[in-house]
């Protein structure tokens, strides 16, 4: 399968990735540690790592990271900081030894994945009795501004529907996040499949909210295309974000989605 389209998506702007997304929820190596039965994972390989904002996480919780992902852009970006390994690979062929890792995970990453192949290489380079861990965000976070949460999900709606109107992403390889539990089960990869959910808090203010939204593979892949910023009605969620936001910093709330597996 050609994965270049999804590629070239998360391509030209990892700085801007890395600044503005959020950082994986802080229970989920306590909750990963607990299906491992053991406090202190030796190795954790992060799938689809980014710009290594999720493998970061792990540093100081593991004896060793290992990120992965086919985007060189995004590599380039998560190697400035020191700490994790990282290579250059896909979810389905990372070149890692079989049996060697006691965690694997996917932060708000597994669909751009091809799951079936993807799952018979978690469960190749787990060990007996490894987690794997799938997890994702959902969009956008509560402010506790409902007119900048609205405008915010109106501007997601629209470039959803712009980009299928231009049909700009029509390479784009996507499997919806909706089917990645049964998937899971019906693998035939894990002895055990559940969901959960785990809250988390940061903080944010109007430049944030902006920077969340450009964050977005698909926002992205319109302003390439010669989409403006008007177009995508991003401008006028600058403008009411930064009469309702302003730049101090809030507490914001999100929930995401754990998808556990084990092997």
């Amino acid at each position: 399968m050609d994965f270049t389209a999804n590629i070239e998506r998360f391509t030209g702007f990892a700085d801007h990735y890395d600044r503005y997304r959020p950082a994986p929820p802080e229970a989920l190596a306590e909750l990963l540690g607990q299906f491992l039965h053991q406090e202190r994972p030796g190795l954790v390989v992060d799938l689809g790592c980014g710009s290594g904002l999720s493998t970061r996480y792990w540093s100081g919780r593991a004896a060793a990271v290992i990120g992965v992902d086919p985007t060189e852009a995004m590599l380039a970006q998560a190697r400035f900081v020191a700490g994790p390994e990282y290579r250059q690979g896909f979810s389905h062929a990372t070149g890692l030894p079989e049996g060697g890792a006691d965690i694997v995970t996917c932060s708000q990453s597994l669909h751009w994945m091809d799951p079936q192949p993807t799952f018979e290489e978690v469960a190749r380079i787990l060990r007996p009795g490894g987690v794997f861990a799938a997890y994702d965000y959902d969009w956008p976070p509560v402010t506790t501004e409902p007119g900048v949460d609205a405008l915010y999900q109106e501007c997601m709606e629209r470039s959803r529907k712009l980009e299928k109107e231009a049909g700009v992403s029509s390479e784009v390889r996507q499997w919806g996040k909706s089917g990645h539990l049964a998937r899971m089960q019906e693998s035939g990869c894990f002895r055990f499949v559940r969901e959960c959910t785990l809250h988390h808090t940061d903080e944010g203010n109007a430049e944030r909210i902006v920077g969340l939204l450009l964050s977005q593979g698909h926002v992205q892949t319109l302003l390439k295309a010669g989409f403006t910023e008007t177009d995508l009605r991003i401008d006028r969620l600058r403008e009411i974000a930064g009469q309702m936001l302003g730049s101090s910093f809030q507490r914001w709330y999100w929930s995401s989605r754990v998808r556990v597996s084990l092997k």
